[in-house]
């Protein structure tokens, strides 16, 4: 459960921005990750709750969109968007030509804040 880890870090980063702006009310925070980073949302929010539970953070939402892996073929360049369990053995023929391997990720590998609401 790589989750914790990462929302420790989310919460480091964002309690730096808050300090920085002078803010100290959490609203909302609305990450992305892409899905070949196997962030799972349920469990990534669970571990955000459990962070800021008795915390002058308690009580913000965390917002998370997961971005779609797009591969670009290795044989014929089409571009085409990779869906379903099989992301994570990265086997998928190209709609255009059949080729299911050598493709070049487009999107996908993301981890970022999108923006955090404060005040």
């Amino acid at each position: 459960m790589h989750e914790m880890s990462l929302a420790q870090n989310l919460l480091e980063i964002v309690r730096q921005e808050m300090h920085k702006h002078g803010v100290e009310r959490l609203l909302k925070v609305k990450l992305k990750t892409g899905r070949l980073t196997a962030v799972v949302p349920e469990v990534m929010s669970t571990a955000f709750e459990a962070l800021i539970k008795d915390t002058p953070l308690q009580g913000a939402d965390l917002e998370i969109e997961t971005i779609p892996l797009t591969l670009a073929c290795g044989n014929c360049r089409h571009q085409f968007s990779a869906e379903g369990d099989e992301t994570l053995f990265f086997t998928f023929p190209c709609p255009v030509c059949g080729r299911d391997s050598g493709h070049s990720v487009l999107s996908g590998r993301e981890f970022s804040i999108d923006y955090i609401d404060a005040e």
